[in-house]
């Protein structure tokens, strides 16, 4: 089991919040340094002093880290062109020595769009707009120096592309997909993802939405055994129980609520809850760290849970 740093900035940080927990999740020996994609907070915050830009952060954090690997859950497809996404993903990857993931999802938070004139449409369309993203963005990356590529699609037509730059990674850099759809979900994950995340869910409902890409890889011929099964959970880590209750205050939550629906505890209930996970096939676990300033949390993980996997 792998584990590694999820980070909502949206809800209020700077880049050298960013990365200080970057920092310090690479000298902490975590696999990657992963952050939401998003404009507009949640919840009862003011989101001071603003939004950063995900791909911008990244594209700093590749020059100012040497190991880590750094992604997004999930970069909303209405927020970009796809040959742009794949201009600016590859020139991450090359900036940052080839660390970069491409997590990537239809976009969900209408307000966010509304507040940033973002245009957002309905869900079906949204999924159709994802998948031709997809398409191009993994056909543009895999398109051999010097040849050409085209796309007739209905939303993205490409035309006589030289298909450049080249990410550092080959064949191309990961691409994660998610989500708890029944249908379109699991088929698109077949089809394009190299990693299939579950955010936010139970043990029992993230056992069934890996069984539904597991049949969706059978369906097209795919083995199943190259996919990548991994979780997101929030975090709420304490030495003792009021560490525990402290850190839950600190982020607004109870100690309750996040035992029973995250990755909360001490370290022994944490790796409990772990083992549950990886007993339904999951392998990563992005921990959710929600006050950024706390950056002793990410150190007694790193040294009671990680240190024990």
């Amino acid at each position: 089991m792998e584990l590694r740093i999820f980070t909502e900035p949206q809800q209020g940080a700077t880049y050298d919040q960013l990365l200080a927990v970057a920092r310090c999740a690479e000298d902490a020996g975590y696999g990657a340094f992963f952050r939401s994609d998003h404009y507009l907070m949640m919840g009862d915050v003011s989101g001071e002093p603003g939004p950063t830009d995900a791909w911008t952060t990244l594209a700093g954090l590749a020059r100012e880290t040497s190991r880590i690997r750094l992604g997004t859950l999930m970069t909303a497809a209405t927020f970009r062109l796809p040959g742009p996404l794949a201009i600016t993903v590859a020139q991450v990857d090359q900036m940052s020595g080839g660390r970069v993931e491409l997590g990537i999802g239809t976009g969900w938070y209408a307000e966010e769009h509304s507040a940033y004139g973002i245009p957002f449409p309905p869900l079906a369309e949204r999924f159709d707009r994802l998948e031709e993203q997809l398409a191009v963005i993994t056909g543009l990356w895999a398109t051999p120096a010097g040849e050409r590529f085209d796309h007739d699609g209905r939303y993205y037509p490409v035309r006589d592309s030289p298909a450049l730059p080249k990410p550092v990674q080959q064949p191309r850099p990961p691409i994660l997909l998610g989500g708890t759809g029944p249908k379109r979900t699991p088929r698109l994950a077949a089809r394009y993802a190299d990693e299939f995340n579950l955010p936010f869910a139970s043990v029992p409902d993230t056992a069934a939405q890996f069984d539904r890409v597991r049949v969706a890889c059978a369906e097209i011929g795919r083995d199943p055994a190259g996919m990548v099964w991994s979780n997101a959970l929030v975090l709420c880590c304490g030495r003792d129980d009021a560490e525990v209750a402290r850190r839950a205050a600190a982020i607004g939550r109870e100690p309750d609520e996040l035992r029973a629906n995250g990755l909360a505890g001490t370290p022994a209930e944490v790796l409990d809850t772990i083992g549950r996970y990886a007993e339904i096939g999951s392998e990563r676990l992005y921990l959710q760290v929600l006050d950024l300033s706390d950056l002793e949390h990410l150190e007694l993980v790193a040294s009671e849970v990680m240190a024990k996997l």
